[in-house]
């Protein structure tokens, strides 16, 4: 360490100076001169390892206490921090397979929506007629409200509903104010749509039976929006599901007042697709609403629960004034004791003088 060469200059510099003091007695021999500076120069070494011994020691020690505590500390951060991370590496990963969860019942959903929706063309020999298309339009609808709410969640949807004026509605979903109650439909115009998609028919029999599909599209339409919204019962508007995205994705690209006219109709029309999307939203509202109705009564209980501690802190205050008095009548007695008791002392240690004595003796 520097701290030798330091020490050893030191003991140089003071070793010239004795020497130079010495040279100056002329008187002293120069045995004894020697002699003294040996002495000198021993104890100074002496002195000075005694120096670096206590002084390396408390250094030792210091730096090990210091150690000691920074460990410590670094142990508690560390206990810290993995305590934290191993609670909120809890609470993502369960709110993670919440999330995977639903994605996987929703992709699932879509998987099978898109696998009908490939195969909807090439239907016609199974869906010949009115009857088995409505039965799979009402299926796949089903499919679709129990992969968003749940299977037989009829707080907020329900099957075969029946209204106030005997209309017997496909679904309907319970929404929250100010959307109220929404009927949903389910059609399908597949004939006239397919007959206008077949192929070496002349361009005026195409533009013939384009209008009987609108027709058709428009006579929906009319039926939904006069049996399923009831001012007061329903929603201000409802919804026709086409369960073919080929039929959808036809009236949205070439039939565009269609959906002008089912706007004004106050009828959404939707695919499968669009309608999860939908009932996606409306189930976020929901869920929205639920929390907050909680939030309320949390709220609500808080504020009684503010009420109650105003009380209680009122209680305390006038509790903690009768202490204080209580107290203070206790350190008044505690004090007149204290003088009662050194009288008494004072008392039973009264000693007779010479000159009591002497008037003793008199008497």
């Amino acid at each position: 360490m520097n701290y030798d060469y330091i020490i050893i200059a030191l003991l140089i510099i003071i070793l010239t100076i004795a020497i130079l003091i010495v040279l100056k007695i002329k008187k002293v021999n120069e045995n004894e001169i020697i002699e003294k500076l040996f002495k000198i120069q021993n104890e100074m070494t002496k002195e000075i390892g005694e120096f670096k011994f206590d002084f390396s020691k408390i250094i030792t020690s210091d730096f090990e206490k210091l150690k000691n505590e920074i460990e410590n500390k670094l142990l508690q951060i560390n206990d810290r921090v993995n305590e934290r991370i191993d609670t909120n590496f809890e609470k993502t990963n369960k709110t993670f397979n919440n999330i995977l969860e639903r994605l996987a019942k929703i992709d699932e959903a879509q998987k099978k929506i898109d696998n009908l929706s490939n195969d909807i063309i090439s239907l016609q020999s199974i869906l010949s007629d009115k009857k088995s298309r409505g039965i799979f339009g009402e299926v796949n609808l089903k499919h679709i409200l129990s992969s968003v709410f749940g299977e037989k969640n009829d707080k907020i949807y329900k099957m075969q509903y029946t209204l106030s004026n005997k209309s017997i509605t496909d679904a309907i979903v319970f929404g929250p104010e100010p959307l109220g109650s929404i009927c949903i439909d389910s059609k399908f115009p597949l004939e006239n749509y397919r007959y206008m998609l077949e192929k070496g028919i002349t361009e005026e029999e195409r533009v013939k039976r384009e209008k009987l599909f609108r027709d058709d599209v428009k006579k929906h339409i009319d039926a939904i929006s006069n049996k399923y919204i009831i001012n007061g019962e329903t929603s201000s508007q409802a919804i026709m599901f086409l369960p073919a995205e080929a039929i959808f994705a036809e009236i949205n690209a070439y039939h565009t007042n269609l959906i002008s006219y089912a706007q004004s109709k106050n009828v959404w029309i939707s695919s499968p697709t669009t309608l999860i999307s939908l009932l996606t939203i409306i189930q976020a509202v929901l869920m929205g609403i639920e929390r907050d109705k909680y939030t309320s009564i949390i709220h609500e209980e808080l504020n009684k629960l503010g009420e109650e501690f105003s009380k209680y802190k009122l209680r305390w205050d006038k509790l903690s004034r009768s202490i204080d008095t209580v107290s203070k009548d206790v350190k008044d007695i505690h004090i007149t004791t204290e003088k009662i008791t050194k009288r008494f002392n004072s008392i039973s240690h009264v000693e007779v003088t010479s000159t009591d004595d002497e008037l003793l003796n008199q008497i």
